[in-house]
């Protein structure tokens, strides 16, 4: 805050909210003024806030939040002029008016990016261990897509399948609406499932994700249904190699655009470049995506304590497309792969 000229901060990213304060539900402003922090909420949230809440004070209010918050602000800065940070990312233009009216104008406002973000990217032990849950629960469940993952069934189902074993294993829910892509629109990279039936013989790309106490954690695995041909393995060998590349090249202290490198360069070394259309990874935690982002232009360097993904692809029209997917910590000695399911290609 200081580095950002702000004394004080209003937090409306829900997630940051929750990391901060520990508060779940789905309406909430956090100010932190000094070292003091004050949770507004509304009603509904009456019990709920006061049984989450350690770390800062509760405000139960009948109006906007916006405006009590904002009100709030006013009755602070008649005694010193605040200079108050807003999180520019996600505070919507009518919110921050309504905001803004009623803080008067005693209020200094600082538009700051990323601020928790950043803090949020180093994961504690504490954190690194439900993560390792989450992760081995998907891992499970792709463990066991032989026996829901055949010609004839929807993708559809294929997809309310995972989901449902995913909460049997003890997830709250999905990270993500997950991708089950067969055939020919497996090359579509974040493809929706819809009523095609999968076929004999062509690709199924499998992106799915669980979470355990707010935690997601993110994996994909690429079937075949059959006997799959040459040209197949190969492609499937050459995302396999651009993935370890990318592991090798991961650990803390290099740029995140290095790692992207060492699995595009592979690619490429293959005559398969082109057909990689994303970044190799991201950073993921309380949200399936955060930093740091892991794409070719990206120089911020890694710590230790990330946790990203490791997710060459390639996707060829008309054909189909193939994606790895794991996530990995970060240590200050080396790397942990969190998902433990199996990577070789998978032939039903």
């Amino acid at each position: 805050m200081a580095a950002a000229g702000a004394d004080s901060l209003v937090l409306t990213h829900l997630p940051n909210i929750f990391y901060l304060s520990g508060f779940t539900g789905s309406n909430a402003i956090l100010l932190i003024l000094g070292d003091v922090m004050h949770l507004f909420t509304d009603g509904r949230y009456t019990i709920q806030a006061h049984e989450e809440v350690r770390q800062a004070q509760v405000h139960i209010v009948r109006t906007s939040l916006a405006e009590a918050c904002g009100g709030f602000c006013r009755s602070r800065s008649r005694r010193k002029r605040v200079r108050l940070g807003f999180e520019s990312a996600s505070l919507k233009v009518a919110e921050w008016t309504r905001l803004k009216k009623a803080a008067g104008p005693g209020i200094q406002w600082i538009a700051t990016t990323d601020l928790i973000e950043t803090i949020r990217e180093v994961k504690s032990a504490e954190e690194l261990d439900i993560m390792r849950q989450a992760a081995r629960i998907a891992s499970e469940v792709v463990a066991e897509a032989s026996e829901f993952v055949r010609p004839g069934v929807a993708e559809l189902e294929v997809a309310a399948e995972i989901e449902y074993r995913l909460r049997r294993k003890g997830a709250s829910g999905a990270s993500f609406e997950t991708i089950v892509a067969s055939g020919p629109r497996s090359a579509l990279p974040h493809a929706h499932p819809t009523e095609k039936l999968l076929q004999k013989n062509e690709l199924v790309v499998l992106d799915l994700g669980a979470i355990l106490r707010h935690y997601c954690s993110d994996l994909t695995r690429t079937v075949y249904l059959g006997r799959a041909p040459a040209r197949i393995r190969q492609w499937y060998e050459a995302v396999e190699q651009a993935q370890e590349a990318a592991h090798d090249a991961l650990r803390a202290g290099v740029t995140a655009g290095s790692i992207d490198r060492a699995a595009r360069r592979l690619l490429h070394k293959h005559g398969l470049g082109s057909y990689f259309v994303h970044g190799t990874g991201h950073g993921l935690g309380i949200e399936i995506h955060e930093g740091p982002r892991v794409g070719r232009a990206q120089k911020r360097r890694i710590r230790a304590g990330n946790v990203v993904t490791l997710e060459p692809g390639i996707y060829v029209e008309g054909v189909g497309g193939i994606r790895i997917e794991d996530e990995v910590a970060v240590h200050a000695g080396g790397t942990e792969v969190l998902t433990t399911a199996p990577r070789g290609l998978l032939e039903l």
